[in-house]
């Protein structure tokens, strides 16, 4: 099976890298998957998305993104996050008061939002 050099990194950690055979983000033009052999490409991350990485051994890692970019090649992809966590990371009672909290701020928002969709599309695989 073809597979490809994938890097998820924030301003503040590298979260992941390793091998991997689909990658999935979501895009200020939508959601887009890459597999090994893509054309070239660069991409802006929307703010309170979410990553998805399927390993070489079929595992799917799922992260919340906030902002950032990605480039691709024909065998690398690099996820270049503002900030990023993974879903196992995530405290759902936490981003859930956030998104009930009507004077929070819209960022905060967004990244409530985002960790929530990733908890949920990592319990959904």
């Amino acid at each position: 099976m073809a597979d490809m050099s994938v890097d998820l990194v924030a301003v503040e950690r590298r979260l992941w890298s390793g091998r991997a055979s689909f990658v999935s983000a979501q895009t200020t033009e939508g959601q887009i998957g890459i597999m090994p052999g893509h054309e070239p490409l660069l991409g802006q991350l929307i703010e309170g998305g979410t990553v998805t990485i399927v390993d070489s051994e079929g595992n799917r890692i799922v992260a919340a993104v906030h902002g950032g970019f990605f480039s691709v090649t024909a065998d690398t992809v690099r996820v270049l996050a503002e900030t990023a966590e993974f879903s196992t990371e995530v405290d759902i009672d936490a981003a859930r008061k956030v998104l009930s909290d009507g004077s929070a701020d819209p960022e905060a928002q967004l990244a409530a939002q985002a960790r929530v969709r990733a908890v949920e599309q990592a319990a959904a695989s």
